[in-house]
């Protein structure tokens, strides 16, 4: 069957979109997903150690979120503006890629004002897409002044539909205890179940873990909007697999061991950098893969992953590695069972 996108709509009942994290890290509930035997079994996450085993490999994004949305004013009028920080495209001439709202407001040559005293001042000097435009930030001090100015006026990127300010707790919450390398706009959500103390039980199990970084754009959360899927384009992330992390994996796949992908991002990574025996290659670069059903995934054997909006590519992911109709009647019964979707909410392992 050719998967076209209105096989992934399902209805998202509003109050199970998670608002807040769990009191504590391993507190989320944990679906279990067995392929081969096609069944659901309900757990909690601390207690996903049960299905891992000494020799076992757990591949998490080490990723960094970075305080991506300023609020700005727009010169003349004074409108307030948001500006969304997508990625730097230079850092010496302070440019920027971002997203703005409303955008039709702004124009090339327009200047917005940042901060109570407008200590901060960029330029609108392109159009990129409908939302997108390019910044120069204008800006006296030293680069790493110019940076510790946008962490300060900028807050947590929390996805718009928790639909509520962002406070202390997410500074911490949307962010992994494993975060490394700063650069994404959007946490790589698997990866927020994760406590010290739950890594610590793994390790004495003999679980072992391996790290790359990919930066999460926003082109995550990019709506498809072709029924066709081979024709949705993917925006690309940029993405490192080190050395190590190529050589650990591929010693797990060896020895017939479990390779857990901790979310979706960590899957696209190692999908995008496979050698021709079905091993991991050290990487350095950009992917723009787009994975959906029928896929044959090629490093991990396993998923640890959130539960999806309806229609996106990281739902779609999802269903071609668990297999489209267990997935989606595990969807289901999540739903029945009143899982928490979406960042902030509960975890499916797929074996």
């Amino acid at each position: 069957m050719k998967m076209k996108l209105s096989h992934f709509t399902y209805d998202l009942p509003k109050e199970l979109i998670a608002d807040r994290p769990t009191p504590h890290r391993d507190d989320s509930r944990l679906m279990v997903v067995n392929r081969k035997a096609g069944t659901i079994e309900h757990k909690m996450f601390n207690e996903v150690l049960d299905y891992f085993d000494d020799g076992d490999i757990m591949v998490l994004n080490n990723t960094k979120v970075f305080p991506a949305r300023m609020y700005g004013n727009k010169e003349k009028t004074g409108a307030r503006i948001e500006v969304f920080l997508l990625r730097e495209l230079n850092g010496e001439s302070r440019l920027w890629d971002v997203l703005v709202d409303p955008a039709r407001k702004i124009r090339i040559g327009n200047k917005l004002y940042f901060g109570e005293d407008d200590s901060l001042v960029a330029e609108v000097i392109d159009n990129t897409t409908s939302r997108g435009r390019t910044l120069r930030f204008l800006y006296d001090g030293s680069y790493e002044e110019f940076r510790a100015k946008l962490a300060e006026l900028g807050e947590t990127p929390l996805p718009k539909y928790i639909g509520r300010e962002p406070d202390e707790e997410d500074v911490d919450r949307y962010q992994t205890i494993f975060a490394k390398h700063e650069g994404a706009v959007a946490a790589p959500v698997a990866g927020l179940h994760f406590s010290k103390q739950l890594m610590k039980r793994m390790e004495i199990k003999g679980v072992d873990f391996a790290e790359l970084t990919l930066h999460v754009g926003l082109g995550t959360f990019r709506p498809v909007e072709v029924e066709d899927l081979s024709k949705h384009k993917m925006d690309s992330e940029q993405f490192w697999i080190y050395d190590e992390t190529a050589r650990k994996v591929n010693k797990s796949i060896d020895a017939k061991k479990k390779v857990c992908a901790v979310g979706t991002t960590a899957m696209r990574a190692m999908e995008s950098s496979v050698s021709t025996d079905g091993h991991l290659n050290q990487f350095d670069g950009w992917t723009n893969k787009f994975i959906f059903p029928p896929y044959e995934f090629e490093v991990a054997n396993c998923m640890i992953t959130n539960f999806h909006p309806p229609q996106s590519t990281l739902m779609m992911m999802t269903a071609a590695f668990g297999g489209y109709d267990l997935i989606m009647k595990a969807y289901k019964e999540a739903i029945k069972e009143k899982y928490r979707f979406l960042s902030y909410g509960d975890a499916m392992l797929i074996i």
